[in-house]
């Protein structure tokens, strides 16, 4: 029988094990950015959950709704968590993923006002939302007032459609768009969990490419 231990691993371990996988080099890359999340939903969750165990060294998370039993089918959250705030939750959660990640909660919606002081210490944006206009709302906000910034945004990913739909396609110079380009729930389109997820993979991945100095052309 093997006896089960659950002591957390050291700091300098767990760093050893990402440089063994991604390299000094880069692992310094990933350690010392702050990436931020807008939106916590299925592609915040999964997008967070992908940078945390990338060992992104900091995440601004943003959304101010609850979990709801909806959510359990596409999100990162626990029938457990049902009713607490998703910055709670999903911190929760990505401490038990990377315990040394610094992570910085922000249970408010965001808007045209609070944007520049809620992200002003990120060097990538992620877009994250559900509806159309807080979509547009979020990209006009960054590519007008902070244009340093990188945003990797999200458009399309409902339905069963091919899982080969989803792309990743550079805008403009530091504006991504990951997804189908297509499908919407607003036309009554399901959300399917692994659709979803491929694309909060594509901008995860976007968000590590960028820190890497890989560009889409």
């Amino acid at each position: 029988m093997w006896e089960v231990v659950n002591v957390i691993p050291a700091k300098d371990e767990m760093i050893k094990a990402l440089e063994k996988r991604h390299g000094k080099e880069l692992q310094n890359r990933f350690s010392s950015a702050v990436v931020a999340v807008c939106g916590l939903g299925g592609l915040g969750s999964n997008i967070s959950i992908c940078l945390a165990r990338a060992g992104i060294g900091k995440l601004i998370l943003v959304d101010f709704d609850r979990v709801d039993i909806t959510n359990l089918h596409r999100q990162q959250y626990k029938a457990s968590q049902i009713g607490i705030y998703k910055t709670e939750a999903l911190s929760e959660n990505l401490r038990e993923i990377a315990p040394y990640i610094e992570l910085e909660a922000h249970t408010v919606c965001v808007n045209e006002s609070n944007a520049a002081q809620l992200l002003k210490e990120a060097d990538i944006i992620c877009e994250a939302f559900d509806k159309a206009e807080a979509k547009a709302m979020l990209a006009n906000t960054v590519l007008e007032t902070m244009p340093e910034k990188f945003l990797v945004a999200a458009s399309g990913m409902a339905g069963m459609g091919s899982a080969n739909s989803i792309k990743t396609r550079k805008v403009i110079k530091n504006f991504y768009i990951c997804g189908d380009g297509v499908s919407d729930i607003s036309d009554g389109t399901a959300l399917v969990s692994s659709r979803v997820m491929l694309c909060a993979a594509h901008q995860a991945h976007t968000v590590l490419r960028i820190l890497a100095n890989e560009f889409e052309t």
